[in-house]
């Protein structure tokens, strides 16, 4: 089972929570689901427009959407919460301004807050995103892989896997390596788990990274 299904999702209601909270009649619920989505979007190239330097991590863990009648509240988890704060709160400002307009809003409030991760390496999107930067340069996966997990032990993480599936490094044919360090129990609910699933483009095509983070158990 381990292997089989989104270990987040395995784990909701114990160790995991929704990350969009609202309510919606059937008829309603794509286009809250739509909506939801081009406010992640929306933060994702903003932040990413923010970053001068293309080898640079975009650092967001996770963005959380919680809907209530007339008011929009958003929280953004960010490693590195530079590109927003560096100019006080004006990047706030001028990103809540991009999303009220891209979104149409008019009878409602829209709220947004930063929360600033204190370990952004032992966060699995975070991580996800730097082993992609060093693939796109061309650094050998196995290089990558090994920076990475020198990074999440700084971040005092139990244990970790990483998945590179695709053409790694060029190759004629796709493959598949992992690797794993510590202790990963991805079938014993209680765990806590960190998982992110990536995609990166490369000049030799696409390539898929899968991080399993295990942050400990909760009774």
């Amino acid at each position: 089972m381990g292997q089989k299904i989104n270990p987040l999702g395995f784990r909701l209601g114990t160790t995991q929570d929704h990350y969009s909270l609202w309510f919606a009649q059937p008829k309603n619920y794509s286009e809250g689901l739509q909506e939801d989505q081009k406010i992640r979007n929306c933060i994702t190239n903003y932040v990413q427009k923010k970053i001068k330097d293309s080898s640079y991590v975009k650092g967001i863990a996770r963005i959380e959407i919680q809907k209530k009648t007339d008011l929009i509240q958003i929280r953004i988890y960010m490693g590195f919460s530079k590109p927003l704060m560096e100019d006080g709160t004006r990047g706030i400002e001028e990103l809540r301004m991009n999303l009220q307009k891209d979104l149409n809003l008019v009878n409602r409030k829209l709220n947004i807050a930063i929360t600033r991760i204190k370990k952004p390496y032992g966060n699995s999107t975070i991580l996800a995103e730097f082993i992609a930067l060093q693939l796109k340069n061309r650094i050998p996966f196995r290089k990558a892989m090994k920076e990475a997990f020198r990074l999440s032990k700084e971040a005092d993480t139990k244990g970790i896997k990483i998945q590179i599936a695709g053409r790694i490094d060029g190759k004629e044919i796709a493959r598949i390596r992992w690797i794993r360090k510590g202790r990963v129990p991805l079938q014993t609910i209680r765990a806590k788990m960190d998982y992110c699933a990536y995609t990166v483009r490369t000049i030799y095509g696409v390539l898929g990274i899968k991080i399993w983070i295990f942050l400990g158990e909760e009774y």
